[in-house]
């Protein structure tokens, strides 16, 4: 094997301790699948008052109790404490940082009582940040990489190159930031950026309309930026709407900047094993399918006709994931030959359309407002057609589960989407599914209708739902793309350092 690597790996969400979307499937996947690799990773994250330390095994660090950690003027009590993540073939080590002040809550970045993010969540992460730091001087461990995510951690490369650029241990960590979804930065007034410690001198640099943004903060100071594919990574340098105001930045940025699709995590997601799913197929018995398909139309008191497809939707309810655009078009969809089931809970406007077409078309809708694990199974494996049509998409992730379970995804070209589905040619026999370009409703509405002639042939639907179970997107492929940036990046410091010897 190649260098391993000490890796840390920064998130303020891991499953299956704390999760509020994507980002903790992530952070329990990824560090999984990079220490199979052969690398040294460990986690860290906030240890949130609803964390049960005898459910998860948490204990306690005696060198790590009680840290000082400054915020603002005054200095609050951090202890880090740790468990692991448990997963098939491996088990990562969790740091947890613990603090009565900010994270004794039931929420994580928003108050369930109020529904608003919490007013001190600019400290509650500057804390994260520096008690990630003195974390490593207490242990005396030195990574070669940081691996931050998202805003939460994005402060952690600034502190490294500045507030902590002389400490011995520390001089030469590489970080990494890996944006999930550029419009959430962390923005706060410039009073927040006095609590932060940062020298006075870098705030023109990293403020933003006057703003303290943590976000862009990570972006001019990490040494690498990725994002979750490699057209959104595209897509947010090039378009300032998609970029949500950094694009600027992220341009000055450009040759570090990189897109590496998130993995499925195929021990959960995989219709020969699902446990969810009435019956298990895979692409030899691909007619148990059909059996599925009966249960989930069942579940809905929907009938079953072989040559009608269900068109399914697993989605927050809003309108980045383009239900503006199934609102435009519902009743010519409805016109369509075919059964429509979605699944999610959103915006009120949209849980209120869906109920009303409900009410419209009883026999031909079924809609489930809120959130089912088992149901979300269920519908993979028993829909034909995946609908997203949305208006950006970092990754996404139901299209690659959909490949897996035959389900042929109908989708937007943007973001992950257009890096994992691939329109089907009938004359070569290859793709995956079917994409439209501009973002409006009749282009959804004409994609559909493709699908759903092509659905009449028996022959070549069988070749399209085979053609995606053959995709591969499993996490150890991004891991392997991940390591070598890690790589990359330890490479370098040696070549500067072996410069600074001669």
């Amino acid at each position: 094997m190649a260098q391993s690597f000490n890796i840390l790996f920064l998130s303020s969400e891991v499953v299956p301790f704390a999760k509020t979307g994507g980002l903790a499937d992530v952070s329990f996947a990824l560090p999984q699948a990079i220490k199979e690799l052969g690398h040294e990773i460990r986690v860290m994250m906030p240890k949130y008052g609803f964390i049960s330390e005898r459910k998860f095994g948490i204990h306690e660090i005696i060198r790590l109790k009680e840290m000082d950690i400054p915020v603002g003027d005054k200095l609050q009590k951090g202890s880090a404490k740790a468990s692991f993540i448990v997963g098939q073939k491996t088990k990562v080590q969790v740091y947890f940082l613990e603090s009565e002040v900010y994270y004794n809550r039931n929420g994580l970045y928003v108050d369930p009582k109020t529904k608003k993010d919490y007013p001190d969540n600019d400290e509650r992460f500057i804390f994260f940040c520096k008690g990630v730091i003195e974390t490593l001087r207490k242990l005396g461990w030195r990574p070669d990489v940081i691996h931050c995510n998202d805003w939460q951690t994005a402060l952690v490369p600034v502190y490294l190159k500045t507030t902590y650029k002389d400490d011995p241990l520390l001089k030469g960590i590489k970080t990494i930031l890996t944006i999930h979804n550029i419009g959430y930065q962390g923005v706060f007034p410039k009073e927040s950026f006095l609590k932060s410690g940062l020298p006075d001198e870098i705030f023109p640099q990293i403020q933003h309309n006057g703003s303290f943004n943590f976000l862009k903060a990570g972006i001019l100071y990490a040494d690498f930026i990725t994002t979750v594919s490699p057209t959104y990574a595209k897509e947010i340098i090039a378009d300032d709407e998609l970029g949500a105001g950094l694009s600027d930045v992220l341009r000055k940025r450009k040759r570090d900047i990189f897109g590496i699709l998130n993995g499925v995590d195929y021990s959960v997601w995989s219709p020969e094993t699902d446990k969810f799913i009435p019956v298990p197929y895979g692409v030899q018995t691909i007619e148990s399918k059909y059996e599925n398909k009966k249960a989930l139309l069942k579940h809905f008191g929907l009938e079953y006709n072989e040559n009608i497809p269900v068109v399914a939707q697993i989605s927050r309810l809003a309108e980045q994931k383009g239900f503006d655009l199934i609102e435009e078009i519902i009743d010519k969809m409805m016109e369509l030959d075919l059964q429509y089931i979605v699944l999610g809970t959103g915006e009120p406007r949209y849980e209120e359309m869906l109920e009303r077409i409900k009410k419209k078309y009883p026999k031909k809708v079924g809609i489930h407002i809120g959130f089912s694990e088992e149901l979300a199974h269920l519908i993979e494996a028993g829909a034909d057609i995946f609908l997203m049509p949305s208006r950006y998409e970092p990754c996404g992730l139901n299209q690659m589960y959909s490949l897996r379970y035959g389900t042929v995804p109908v989708v937007r070209k943007t973001g992950g989407l257009a890096d994992t589905v691939e329109e089907f040619n009938p004359k070569t026999g290859r793709g995956t599914g079917f994409l439209f370009e501009k973002y409006n409703g009749q282009e959804l509405l004409k994609a559909l209708k493709k699908a759903l002639n092509f659905y009449k042939n028996k022959k070549v639907w069988l070749k399209l739902m085979k053609n995606g179970m053959a995709k591969d997107f499993s996490w150890s492929v991004s891991a392997r793309k991940y390591v070598e940036l890690y790589e990359k990046l330890v490479s370098v410091q040696k070549k500067a350092r072996t410069v600074k010897v001669k």
